[in-house]
C-alpha cells in the first residue's frame, strides 16, 4: 500500500510561526493545479503500481482550492494510479474556509472523507497572536458545520506552548476539543523556526522567548488530558479515539512509499528520497516542460535504519529488535541494544517482549535519544 501527498501552496495570510512554503499571492493557482496534474502523469511508474491506500492534501492552505479544482487532481490520480479505492482521502483546511456552503460542496461532489482542521487554538488572542486568518467563532463552526453536514472522519489541530499563554488556556483549548464528537487530534509544541515572523520578533526583543518550561508544563498536561477524554496517544503528537489513526501519517512512520507532488513536496520509495524545488514559478515552469523539478538522495544502510529508529520509537509500535535484526542486521542491532540501555535504567524507554517504547518521561526527550541510537 502507498499514498500520494498534494502540496498546495498557498495561504491568504502568513502566520507567525510557519516555516512551510507557501504564497500569499493566488494569481497562479490555476497554473499550479496544472502543473500539480502534470507531474501526477509524468511520475505514474514512481510507485511501481502499488494500490493507493490514501491521499492527502496537504498545505499551506488546500481549502483555496474549489471541490471542481480537487476533483480534477483526484480523477488524475485515478487515470493514472492504482487507485481503484482509497481508503481516506484528507484534506487540511482552515476554519474560514470552511462555510456551510463549501463544505456541502466537498462532501458532495468529492471523495475526500477526511478533514484536518487547523483551529490551532479556540482562544481569541492566541488567535491574533499567531496571525490566523480565523477568529474563535469561525473555530467553533467549522467543526459544528463539518459534523452537521455528515463528514465523520475529523481532526483538529492545536498549538501549545504559547509564551504568554497559562496552563488555565491550555486546559480550556483541550477542554473544548474535547465537547466536540471529534475522532481525531494533532497538537503540536510551538517551535521557532528560522525565517520566519516570531523567530524575527524574538530576535528584535518585540515578543518573549519560547520556554521549555512552558512546553514541558503543556506537553504533561496533554498526555495526562487525553487519554481521560478517550483519546490515545499513538504518536507524540497524535491522538485518536476509537483507533482513528490518521493512515496516511501513519504509513510514513511504518515506513509505506509515498508520492509527495507540487512544490516542496518529498517522496521516498524505499531505497531513496527526493524533494521538489520550494518555488512555485519555477515548479509550474519546469513542468511546462516536461521536467520533473526535483533534487534526490539516495538512501544508505545507515540512512535507512537511522530514519526507521527516529520514526518508529515516536510511535506506540515502537522499535523491534526482531526487526532491526532483520531488516538491518547484527552490527545495527547490537548498537540500538548498547545505545538504547541507559534509557531504559532511567525510565525514558519501557520494553514489551521485544518492543522498545518512549514513556511519558520518555517522549518528552524523543530526538535526544533517537540520535543516541543512531548509526
Amino acid at each position: 500500500m502507498a499514498g500520494i501527498y498534494i502540496h498546495i501552496p498557498f495561504c491568504k495570510k502568513a502566520c507567525t510561526y510557519c516555516n512551510f512554503h507557501f504564497s500569499t499571492n493566488l494569481k497562479t493557482k490555476d497554473e499550479l493545479v496544472r502543473a500539480i496534474e502534470k507531474e501526477l502523469v509524468l511520475n505514474a511508474d514512481y510507485l511501481q503500481n502499488q494500490p493507493i491506500e490514501t491521499i492527502y492534501f496537504g498545505g499551506g492552505t488546500p481549502s483555496v482550492l474549489s471541490a471542481f479544482e480537487l476533483n480534477e487532481i483526484i480523477s488524475t490520480i485515478d487515470k493514472h494510479f492504482n487507485a481503484k479505492s482509497p481508503t481516506e482521502i484528507t484534506i487540511e483546511a482552515n476554519p474560514d474556509d470552511l462555510t456551510a456552503d463549501y463544505l456541502k460542496s466537498i462532501f458532495e461532489q468529492t471523495s475526500i472523507n477526511r478533514l484536518s482542521i487547523g483551529v490551532q487554538s479556540f482562544k481569541e488572542t492566541d488567535l491574533k497572536w499567531m496571525n490566523r486568518a480565523h477568529n474563535a467563532q469561525q473555530a467553533h463552526e467549522s467543526i459544528e458545520n463539518a459534523l452537521k453536514i455528515g463528514f465523520k472522519h475529523l481532526s483538529v489541530d492545536l498549538i501549545y506552548g504559547l509564551p504568554e499563554s497559562s496552563s488555565l488556556d491550555w486546559l480550556k483549548n483541550l477542554e473544548t476539543l474535547a465537547q466536540f464528537d471529534v475522532e481525531h487530534a494533532s497538537c503540536y509544541a510551538l517551535t521557532v523556526e528560522g525565517n520566519t515572523a516570531l523567530h524575527h520578533a524574538i530576535e528584535n526583543k518585540k515578543l518573549p522567548p519560547v520556554k521549555d518550561e512552558t512546553m514541558v508544563r503543556d506537553f504533561n498536561l496533554l498526555m495526562q488530558f487525553m487519554p481521560e477524554h478517550g483519546f490515545e496517544q499513538y504518536e507524540i503528537s497524535n491522538f485518536a479515539r476509537h483507533g482513528a489513526y490518521a493512515q496516511h501519517n501513519s504509513n510514513y512512520w511504518l515506513g509505506a512509499w509515498y508520492l509527495g507532488v507540487g512544490p516542496s513536496a518529498h517522496s521516498f520509495n524505499g531505497s531513496s528520497r527526493q524533494w521538489n524545488v520550494a518555488n512555485n514559478v519555477s515548479y509550474i515552469k519546469s513542468l511546462d516542460d516536461d521536467i520533473l523539478p526535483f533534487l534526490k538522495e539516495v538512501l544508505t544502510p545507515a540512512n535507512k535504519y537511522n530514519e526507521y529508529v527516529m520514526t518508529r520509537l515516536r510511535t506506540r509500535w515502537g522499535c523491534t529488535e526482531t526487526e532491526i535484526y532483520e531488516k538491518f542486521g547484527k552490527e545495527r542491532s547490537q548498537n540500538f541494544i548498547q545505545n538504547i540501555t541507559p534509557f531504559i535504567s532511567n525510565n525514558w524507554v519501557k520494553i514489551e517482549g521485544d518492543v522498545y517504547m518512549l514513556t511519558n518521561n520518555g517522549k518528552l526527550h524523543a530526538d535526544l535519544i533517537a540520535a543516541e541510537l543512531f548509526f
